[in-house]
């Protein structure tokens, strides 16, 4: 998966745009961006990043955010979809 079939997802399963940012980063989101050395997901909280984990291709890191989004749509509204098996 890469980053473009990550929004078309996200927005098949109706994942608020205001939970994330991919290609970037946005105060009180889950982010995922291109680095130097490969994609980096975090959490961006005002001006810091926060719990980053670094990935050396685009669909490991894909797979992390759709992995991070899933639980947080659990935790703030109790729905969301089964995780891939």
């Amino acid at each position: 998966m890469n980053t473009k079939e990550l929004k078309k997802y996200f927005k098949e399963h109706l994942v608020p745009s205001k939970l994330y940012k991919i290609g970037g980063s946005h105060k009180n989101r889950i982010c995922l961006d291109k680095t130097e050395n490969g994609w980096a997901v975090y959490f961006q909280d005002k001006k810091e990043k926060i719990g980053v984990m670094n990935f050396v291709d685009e669909a490991s890191a894909c797979s992390r955010m759709k992995d991070e989004l899933r639980k947080l749509m659990e935790q703030m509204y109790g729905v969301t979809w089964a995780p891939a098996r």
